[in-house]
């Protein structure tokens, strides 16, 4: 049984509004933060807090906006994240605040770490991890990418994985070839899946202004340019997310009898 709570705590000048989810039992449990994308904490990331716990994890859907998000208003919610991706430091320290929330769990296994990141939050994920966060694996659904300087992720612990759309504007192939190729160069273990016809926030169902699921598979309501839904490779990346954690982290698997 998984039991679910708001986590509220203070980061960027805000009261920052977390989904905590806690697998059944007392753990210890491998632990794993999750970053939203641009718009903001919703449903969608809400759920893979949900469907990790139910794996034997305790997972912190964290929150970057102060309990906003931004369906239907792009231009406010550029307004929002691009400062915050063109400062590292910044981008650390909410990642830091919301890294303290999940560790300060009872039961969170803190050797048994991991950092799953949607757009703009995968991008605080990277910085968290360049900072020096003790991630075992990070996985970046269609992130900003930051500094490509190899000798600014020496120190990165666990292995990477991106997963981007052919057709992303914003989080293209080739600049993520770029960027692992930095990565290689310092020595980090990485992997890139590149989902053909995909754009970006291709995980992203259509909603309403309130967030609820329109049922269709196109986008009613303004976006920025290049998003578009595409289910099966929503499923596709989630599953990738999934094998990097149980290759990592995973809980202890009880042999077959």
């Amino acid at each position: 049984m998984v039991t679910t709570r708001e986590a509220t705590y203070a980061a960027d000048g805000l009261t920052m509004v977390a989904h905590l989810a806690l697998p059944d039992g007392e753990g210890p449990w491998p632990a794993v933060l999750i970053g939203h994308d641009g718009v903001g904490l919703d449903d969608y990331q809400r759920g893979r807090a949900d469907h990790l716990a139910m794996h034997g994890y305790v997972a912190l859907a964290m929150d970057y906006h102060g309990g906003k998000t931004f369906f239907g208003e792009p231009d406010a919610m550029l307004a929002r994240v691009m400062p915050l991706i063109g400062d590292a430091a910044r981008m650390q320290a909410i990642g830091r605040a919301a890294l303290d929330v999940l560790l300060a769990i009872p039961g969170a296994d803190h050797d048994r770490l991991a950092a799953v990141g949607f757009g703009a939050g995968g991008t605080i994920m990277l910085e968290l991890s360049r900072a020096g966060a003790p991630f075992n694996a990070l996985a970046a659904i269609h992130p900003g990418l930051p500094a490509t300087r190899s000798e600014d992720w020496t120190n990165v612990e666990g292995p990477f994985l991106f997963c981007t759309g052919s057709e992303d504007p914003i989080c293209t192939p080739d600049q993520l070839l770029t960027f692992t190729s930095a990565l290689q160069d310092a020595g980090v273990d990485w992997r890139v899946h590149v989902y053909g016809g995909a754009k970006h926030a291709f995980w992203a169902a259509p909603s309403h202004t309130d967030g609820s699921l329109s049922g269709g598979t196109t986008h009613a309501i303004p976006t920025v340019p290049g998003v578009g839904y595409h289910p099966a490779h929503a499923a596709r990346a989630w599953r990738a997310v999934h094998d990097l954690l149980d290759e990592t982290i995973g809980p202890p698997v009880t042999p077959p009898r």
